[in-house]
């Protein structure tokens, strides 16, 4: 297959992309109260790859569009190389000696996974040969590398999320095993899951199935079980685990919704729903059905009320449970206030 041409065709390059986020603060939603939320802008957030690029038969997701996401990763490896020449080498060989993000991609990972006897030639060419020919990956490679650079203050460029992010590499790792498992190369997939765990810290079935757009910040510690799905636009932090309850056999691990967070270390275990939009915060263990857009929270996780964002994933705003806290304890102490008053009124009446 052949890599993804030059030809722009009029689109504007994605390095043109607000630098600082999503900006999805500046549009509002309707009201918890109208039920309804605004349209998901994914021109603005994705030009390029959030068009339907799931139809026709192209063997490129971009080949006939250009590709601004690897321009921008050229272009950035070529800075870095004159800002600091004893990197040069190593950018060379990792991006500037490669005609397309697959083949970059293919190159980094198998360079990180490679051992005495899982050789870099072979994972390389396991690693393109999937990539090469998979537009689903194709796609999703790119949305992944773009969330992980408009989410994670932390990510410089697209060049640094290629070259250094962890829960980028696992990710795209995962999605080469995930391809193999389908194909039924069981035992290869299962031993790519066995190596990105020992490097990475990331420990994802090979049978499970994940959407585009993901974000693993950090990503030490993530654990996904073999039946779970996580839907597309999800933001998941370091220690979240998508277990199961026992040794029971068959779908027994939870279905994460679009646009979810999970916050670190959250725990959420059995064949249950984490609906779109939902925010599990820090450290809960969820052991129940999360409505969508509801906001949960503690051990074992309660619902605490409901949030205004359509997608909490992309603006990353995990104190948003402050004004409820607050609302919560206010509620409290008129409580006690209304409890202390009718005590009273009852002792005088007697």
């Amino acid at each position: 297959m052949a890599c993804v041409t030059d030809d722009t065709r009029g689109l504007s390059s994605l390095t043109q992309l607000p630098s600082g986020g999503l900006s999805l603060r500046e549009r509002r939603y309707g009201g918890r109260g109208q039920g309804s939320f605004g349209k998901f802008p994914f021109e603005k957030v994705f030009p390029v790859y959030a068009m339907d690029v799931s139809k026709g038969d192209s063997s490129s997701v971009a080949n006939s569009v250009g590709d601004p996401i690897w321009d921008a990763v050229r272009e950035e490896a070529k800075l870095e190389a004159e800002n600091e020449p004893i990197l040069s080498s190593f950018l060379y060989a990792s991006i500037l000696a490669h005609d397309c993000l697959e083949q970059a991609l293919a190159f980094v990972l198998a360079d990180r996974l490679q051992n005495a006897t899982l050789l870099a030639t072979q994972l390389v060419d396991i690693f393109q040969n999937v990539m090469m020919h998979d537009r689903g990956i194709q796609q999703s490679i790119r949305l992944d590398v773009q969330a992980f650079k408009d989410r994670d203050p932390a990510c410089l460029s697209y060049c640094s999320a290629l070259l250094y992010f962890k829960g980028y590499h696992s990710l795209q790792s995962y999605r080469v095993a995930h391809a193999l498992w389908k194909q039924g190369r069981k035992v290869l997939a299962l031993a790519l899951q066995s190596r990105i765990s020992e490097v990475f810290g990331v420990d994802i079935h090979p049978a499970a199935r994940i959407g585009d757009g993901i974000l693993l910040d950090h990503a030490t510690g993530v654990v996904i079980g073999e039946t779970a799905v996580v839907g597309n636009r999800v933001s998941l932090m370091h220690g979240v685990t998508l277990g199961g309850t026992g040794k029971e056999t068959g779908d027994r691990h939870p279905k994460v919704g679009d646009g979810a967070l999970l916050g670190a270390c959250v725990t959420v275990l059995g064949n249950i729903k984490i609906g779109e939009g939902a925010m599990l915060a820090a450290g809960s263990l969820v052991l129940k059905d999360a409505p969508p857009h509801s906001m949960m929270a503690g051990t074992p996780a309660q619902v605490l009320g409901y949030i205004d964002e359509q997608d909490p994933s992309l603006t990353m705003n995990h104190d948003a449970t402050k004004d409820l806290f607050q609302n919560i304890a206010v509620g409290l102490r008129d409580g006690k206030s209304t409890d202390s008053s009718d005590q009273e009124n009852k002792g005088s009446d007697t």
